[in-house]
């Protein structure tokens, strides 16, 4: 009886969460309520009360059960790559993070953190994407400065210009994809600048990483 009374606060807890996430993307973090929440999910606000202390507790356990882009991309880089240049671990990487962001929860998770999340409590949204673009610049540079001393890189391009034009081409991009979705794929046009701007800033002729280990498909 304990176990089933234990599944169903669980169950009582992630339907919180999937209201949470509807109403903050729906509404915005700063003008939802916790009586707002509670009534989308069919439920009482003492519900949410026995699962969280406050809104801002709530809005970090939704943010908790997707792994953020740029939080999944910074674990990847930093995993060992067993048979692949640096230059194809970010390539391979970044193909990987755009087919995650198109999944709906990653997709309107990442909606509310960049464009529905305002000041509040201890939220500071402008911090969390600072921290979030920073982690994973610091560990694409590390990258490039492996390809750059390994003779990987273009003559014209150092490691910390090749990792900023990377970031600020990678924040474009889903800026720019989270403003209309339905409108193309951010996987497949994602591929296509990625692959381009490596090819640009490679000392070899263009190639491509999917004949490496662990590749994405054609």
């Amino acid at each position: 009886m304990a176990r089933k009374t234990k599944a169903d606060a669980e169950a009582t807890r992630e339907a919180l969460l999937d209201a949470a996430e509807d109403v903050f993307f729906d509404k915005g973090v700063a003008r939802t309520t916790l009586e707002q929440i509670a009534r989308h999910a069919g439920m009482t606000r003492g519900a949410v009360y026995w699962h969280f202390k406050n809104k801002a507790d709530l809005f970090h356990a939704m943010s908790d059960r997707v792994h953020l882009p740029f939080e999944e991309l910074t674990r990847e880089l930093e995993s060992p790559q067993q048979g692949r240049t640096p230059l194809d671990t970010i390539r391979l990487t970044l193909r990987h993070a755009f087919i995650r962001i198109e999944q709906p929860r990653h997709r309107r998770v990442l909606s509310i953190i960049l464009h529905r999340c305002e000041f509040f409590s201890d939220i500071n949204p402008l911090q969390m994407q600072h921290k979030m673009a920073e982690d994973c610049y610091c560990s694409m540079l590390r990258h490039f400065e492996m390809a750059e001393q390994s003779g990987q890189l273009a003559p014209h391009i150092n490691a910390v210009h090749a990792a900023q034009l990377m970031e600020y081409t990678i924040g474009g991009m889903i800026q720019d994809w989270l403003r209309t979705p339905e409108e193309y794929s951010l996987a497949e046009r994602g591929r296509v600048i990625i692959d381009s701007l490596f090819d640009l800033l490679s000392r070899n002729a263009p190639g491509d990483a999917s004949t490496a280990p662990g590749a994405l498909p054609s």
